[in-house]
């Protein structure tokens, strides 16, 4: 009997994780989308520190975050805007942005 209750709760774990599947998607797109950032985000941060003549050396970890989450801030409205243009050209509107 304990083995036909497991096989039922395992029945029961399955099909809840098939209702969750959107949400497992949209976390892992989330996430996707999080990391390519802040690899974005630490490659415009070198830059930024390669003109300076600096290195992440120079910085404490801490600085270094501020820094790469102004990048990643940076980026972020970058992808705002293009997806605000996107929106007005599929409504056939056109504004210079």
């Amino acid at each position: 009997m304990g083995k036909l209750m497991s096989l039922k709760q395992i029945i029961k774990d399955n099909a809840n994780k098939a209702f969750d599947y959107p949400k497992l998607k949209s976390n892992k797109l989330k996430e996707a989308v999080s990391f390519k950032i802040r690899e974005k985000a630490v490659l415009a941060t070198k830059a930024r520190l390669a003109e300076n003549h600096k290195t992440f050396n120079d910085y404490t970890d801490e600085q270094l975050e501020v820094i790469i989450a102004d990048e990643e801030r940076k980026i972020i409205d970058d992808l705002k805007t293009k997806s605000l243009v996107v929106a007005l050209a599929a409504l056939g509107l056109n504004f210079f942005v």
